[in-house]
């Protein structure tokens, strides 16, 4: 069976990234996912379709195939006093270096990398962490098989099964109908 939409696939990657192993899904964990349904990068779909189990691949995807260039607008800087809980500055969280989850304007949740900390300011960096690298995939296809009805509603580990009042997503979680 070959990978095309809406097949099961199972497979083994190493993500190196400088020279450096980033990632990688293992014989004993493998990496599973749903073809065609847009849980990987686009490209990285591209190069494994029409492979079958036990077929090799490496390839290496540009930042603009992966997670984009680095864009300079996406560091910020912002008011101290947003990360104030009950009155009190949450110091403990502003590390340079520490990825705190924040909400955008749509309420959608983007995680963003503390730069830097100054008196009344916190500079973030929401650039995804891979922004601006080019990505080395390497690996194997272990198994491919045809999804059921109940993993394309549901997805395969049921994340895309509705788990509220579908009357104020309009159909957008992926479980409504």
């Amino acid at each position: 069976m070959t990978i095309q939409d809406e097949k099961v696939v199972s497979l083994t990657y190493t993500l190196q990234v400088d020279g450096q192993v980033k990632d990688q899904a293992t014989e004993d964990n493998p990496l599973e996912f749903i073809f065609g349904l847009g849980y990987l990068l686009p490209k990285f779909e591209e190069y494994i379709k029409g492979k079958t189990v036990g077929d090799d691949f490496a390839f290496v995807l540009s930042p603009e195939e992966g997670y984009g260039v680095h864009d300079p607008q996406a560091i910020v800087e912002l008011p101290k006093s947003i990360f104030a809980i009950d009155g009190k500055i949450q110091e403990q969280l502003l590390v340079e270096g520490q990825v705190i989850p924040m909400m955008n304007q749509a309420g959608g949740v983007m995680p963003g990398k503390v730069v830097a900390v100054g008196d009344d300011t916190v500079t973030m960096d929401f650039n995804h962490e891979l922004a601006g690298k080019e990505l080395h995939f390497s690996g194997k296809i272990q198994a491919v098989r045809d999804a059921t009805e109940k993993e394309l509603t549901e997805g395969l580990h049921g994340e895309r099964a509705c788990t509220h009042d579908c009357s104020s997503c309009e159909g957008g979680c992926g479980g409504c109908d």
